[in-house]
């Protein structure tokens, strides 16, 4: 296992500080790359950060991750509730696999609330904001060293 981590985020993000502020916060998609890029140095991993709103391109990412035997934090976001293709990838994933959200899905309209992503998911957390993403890394790399 290499100490590489993909933090891959779903569709949508691409627009936390402006979409639904009163869901998900005014904190943007790049300044989270920018904490989980210091986190992760700090921890001593290799932080590969992307976003994109393609369900196919999401494939990929996850197959490379696989293929290159990374660890992996995902927000899902909307793939979460529906893509049985991102499931199907997600369960390829050998290392840590945590899906962050950055709301509490269970307190949301049922449309949002089962996420097929969490059957395959070493570990899940929502509702945190975007600390989430950070305590996701943190866990990453403890559960790499064993």
């Amino acid at each position: 296992m290499t100490r590489t981590v993909y933090v891959l985020n779903g569709s949508n993000l691409n627009m936390l500080g402006k979409r639904e502020p009163h869901l998900y916060g005014t904190t943007t998609l790049a300044e989270i790359e920018q904490r989980c890029g210091a986190l992760a140095k700090e921890l001593g991993l290799e932080c590969i950060f992307r976003q994109t709103n393609h369900e196919g391109v999401m494939v990929d990412w996850l197959q490379e991750a696989f293929e290159n035997k990374a660890a992996v934090v995902i927000n899902p976001a909307g793939f979460s509730f529906k893509s049985v293709p991102i499931l199907d990838a997600v369960k390829l994933i050998e290392a840590p696999l945590v899906e962050v959200h950055i709301t509490n899905i269970h307190k949301r309209d049922d449309p949002y609330r089962h996420s097929l992503v969490s059957l395959a998911a070493t570990g899940v957390i929502c509702g945190l904001g975007p600390i989430g993403y950070l305590l996701a890394l943190r866990a990453v790399a403890k559960a790499m060293k064993g």
